[in-house]
């Protein structure tokens, strides 16, 4: 008998047919012996409804409000699933993150996870019951305040709770068969990947790839939690993400874990970049720049420093960020303009960053040289460039994005014969 740990998203549980329907998967695991924890998220778009609503009622909404409302949608979508459970003749016990022990620190809107203290749950599965806890939430001891983990809050949840419970795996349910080569909406002939390495799937995570949240791909692999991202609504084996020392469970395939030189193409839309124009090139500056946009809470991507004009002294420097971030990067730099001497400042927020993965990268030339060719073959121009270890990004135009990630894609030979499948169309 093993211990798994399941997360459902908000599109897998959309209305009271989705949540029957994830309810019967789940039975199905505890008939087969297993013991089963849920970690669920809001029904559908309710987060982004709940969002829209309060910012009708008040234009700033305090966070610890803005917390208490937004940890309904996760209780509300527990309550159903623990009531449709009920009703196949298993019991099913829901509990709140604060209830599930799920101890955060007191930021409000991306709480952190310091502790997990899962004494009901436990208890609740040594009777026998299946175990859902409302994702995305928890709860701080010193304020006693309900948090929110922000983004990917409920993808987090699950690994915590597989961490704390030691659970065989954390199986991370979407609307896509598992994690593929690119995001099968924007690159149709995409290839599922059978499994991956943790360290490719924090840079993926990192670069756009939404399918799984950077902060549960880290605590998985700093935790030892195994992975399998699978399609709620398909009963297809999904993609095993390994960390360090992991194997794959026996009679599972793991043709991908030899190290592919590339693994995958992310791409991102949410980003911008701001231009500083004219900054004396002297030491200093750029550590006076980027410590003004550190206080500004932003933060900072991509960086590119012009050479400077030998007739002025003077350079430019680019950077990248959220383009939530930018309008405070933008506000701070202003108010500095004058005692860090630079000329002026230019905002873009039509640009997306492209980006390849790949651990076989670390041992194999021309890997870079492919993807500028690719590129340069469609006419699609480059304005930036970063590389690390297993990875190089590049900054493109935003509506060349969707076509540069399909020559890339193509160009390193990802291409499948067939389409991928997605099954409700949000990647969550």
């Amino acid at each position: 008998m093993a211990l798994i740990v399941q997360k459902y998203g908000g599109s897998s549980v959309a209305d009271a047919e989705s949540i029957k329907r994830v309810a019967k998967r789940i039975v199905d695991t505890r008939r087969a012996g297993h013991e089963v924890v849920v970690a669920v998220s809001a029904m559908g778009d309710t987060t982004d409804e709940l969002l829209e609503l309060a910012g009708q009622v008040a234009p700033m909404p305090a966070p610890r409000e803005l917390d208490m409302l937004l940890s309904s949608g996760e209780r509300i979508s527990m309550a159903l699933l623990a009531m449709a459970i009920h009703s196949m003749g298993f019991e099913a016990r829901s509990f709140t993150g604060s209830q599930a022990g799920m101890i955060t620190d007191a930021t409000h809107g991306a709480a952190r996870i310091v502790d997990v203290t899962p004494v009901r749950l436990r208890e609740a599965l040594d009777d026998g019951a299946i175990v859902i806890v409302a994702g995305f939430q928890g709860f701080n001891r010193d304020t006693r305040d309900i948090t929110t983990l922000g983004r990917g809050g409920s993808d987090t949840t699950a690994v915590a709770l597989a961490a704390a419970l030691r659970a065989d795996v954390c199986e991370i349910y979407s609307d896509v068969d598992g994690i593929f080569t690119a995001d099968p909406r924007v690159v149709p002939r995409a290839q599922k990947l059978s499994s991956i390495s943790s360290e490719e799937m924090l840079e993926l995570a990192a670069n756009g790839a939404k399918v799984l949240y950077i902060r549960a791909v880290e605590y998985a692999r700093r935790h030892g939690v195994l992975i399998h991202a699978r399609s709620t609504f398909s009963p297809d084996v999904g993609t095993w993400v390994v960390g360090p020392g992991q194997s794959l469970p026996e009679g599972e395939k793991g043709e991908n874990m030899e190290e592919p030189i590339v693994a995958g193409v992310a791409t991102d839309l949410s980003q911008a970049k701001i231009t500083v124009i004219g900054v004396p090139d002297v030491p200093g500056k750029a550590a006076d720049i980027f410590k003004i946009v550190a206080k500004s809470g932003a933060n900072v991507d991509m960086i590119v420093q012009n050479a400077s004009a030998a007739a002025t002294g003077l350079a430019d420097i680019s950077f990248t960020l959220p383009k939530s971030d930018a309008t405070a990067a933008l506000k701070a730099l202003a108010g500095e303009q004058s005692e860090v001497g630079f000329q002026s400042l230019v905002h873009d927020d039509q640009i997306g960053k492209l980006s390849i993965v790949g651990a076989g990268m670390r041992t194999h030339s021309g890997v870079a040289a492919t993807l500028f060719e690719a590129l340069s073959v469609a006419r699609i121009n480059i304005e930036m460039i970063s590389t690390s270890e297993i990875r190089t990004s590049v900054v493109v135009r935003g509506d060349n994005l969707g076509e540069a990630a399909r020559v890339v894609h193509s160009a390193y030979g990802l291409d499948g014969e067939t389409e991928a499948v997605v099954y409700a169309g949000t990647g969550r």
